[in-house]
């Protein structure tokens, strides 16, 4: 049983009834993903003000959410009388979208939110040019776009991911040796610059013996052998104790409190949550121009940016905040005034009803 069957066995779903929902959030993978992430993080808050549900597997079961045998209720209006919106983030939740409409005759109207930063396949295009309304997440990926969108960029919750303010919110509440942790977390694997992370600290922690490394993460079948190799380095480099693999944590948000610096060294990206909930815990980033990195760090105030599997410049953007741990300190304050300002959830969740309400408005004429 994974988390989300347990979650699901404790805290069964409440009753959804189609007629009060106006949007449709569907998550048609069970992979955990960012676009996961997104949807659990945002969906909470749209429910405040709008009848929002998700579909699909994989989801904790505090989200309102609708039973695959309450879809045939999709093909009629809910109770407002206006067209009901399915929010799609993946290019099979568009095709269902446009079964939905095209084939069931559902009265629905498609909106799309788009992170990719690289040039759409045909179909894909194809599949968007149908859209009613596309959202892009950065001016990056927007770049990426044939059609007319709208630009909202993600938000972080600011509840979840704070500063340190309790006892077991330091590092040294962990155990580990060192005085200041540097951290990299997520999927462990080529793609997400896990090597290029740990290649710096091999070079960089001889040097500055006050810091420990933290990386944090799953470690999929098809990447037990790229986690291995990097082991192997470590161990070889002698930096076992100082270097340490925790594989997936219960909590990530205290571990963020807990670092003093924290790397984003991914090859790319879509969008890419985790240096805004480093900045919301008050930690210093530094980070590569993957996805929309660039646009969210701002070097020299809240940390640095360097480019895409640059493994020197990525050492070479560490090792002013090892020599000197006020400078994170104060990085990471000015990173936590940046997000409190420009990134909340609730932002996001505005700028997307916007999106709504101009897709009902155009519905209306």
């Amino acid at each position: 049983m994974n988390r989300q069957d347990e979650s699901r066995a404790l805290f069964p779903a409440r009753r959804i009834d189609p007629a009060d929902i106006d949007v449709v959030a569907p998550n048609l993978k069970r992979r955990l993903s960012g676009v996961t992430s997104s949807i659990v993080q945002l969906v909470p808050i749209q429910a405040r003000s709008i009848g929002i549900a998700t579909l699909g597997p994989g989801l904790p079961a505090t989200l309102p959410h609708l039973a695959w045998w309450q879809v045939a209720s999709l093909l009629r209006r809910p109770r407002s009388g206006r067209p009901r919106i399915w929010h799609a983030r993946r290019n099979v939740e568009m095709i269902a979208g446009l079964a939905l409409r095209w084939i069931a005759f559902a009265p629905m109207r498609l909106v799309f939110t788009s992170a990719a930063q690289r040039h759409h396949k045909t179909f894909t295009k194809w599949l968007i040019r149908r859209m009613d309304a596309v959202i892009a997440t950065s001016t990056t990926s927007g770049r990426f776009l044939d059609v007319p969108h709208t630009v909202v960029m993600h938000g972080v919750d600011l509840k979840k991911f704070r500063p340190a303010s309790a006892v077991d919110d330091r590092f040294e509440a962990a155990g580990l040796p060192g005085k200041y942790a540097i951290g990299c977390f997520g999927r462990i694997r080529h793609q997400k610059g896990t090597d290029l992370f740990v290649d710096a600290m091999i070079a960089l922690l001889p040097h500055y013996p006050d810091w420990t490394a933290i990386i944090t993460g799953r470690v999929t079948v098809e990447n037990q052998s790229f986690a291995r190799d990097l082991q192997a380095r470590i161990d070889s480099a002698g930096l076992t104790d100082r270097i340490r693999f925790l594989g997936e944590v219960p909590d990530v948000a205290i571990w963020y409190r807990r670092v003093t610096l924290y790397v984003a060294p991914s090859r790319n990206e879509g969008f890419g949550l985790t240096p805004l909930e480093a900045m919301a815990s008050g930690t210093a980033v530094v980070a590569s121009d993957a996805g929309a990195f660039a646009e969210l760090v701002s070097p020299g105030v809240t940390g640095d940016v360097v480019p895409a599997g640059n493994g020197a410049a990525l050492r070479d953007a560490i090792e002013p905040y090892l020599r000197d741990p006020a400078l994170a300190e104060q990085h990471g304050a000015n990173g936590l005034s940046l997000v409190t300002r420009n990134f909340p959830l609730e932002r996001e969740a505005r700028g997307v009803m916007e999106v709504y309400q101009r897709v009902w408005a155009e519905a209306a004429n």
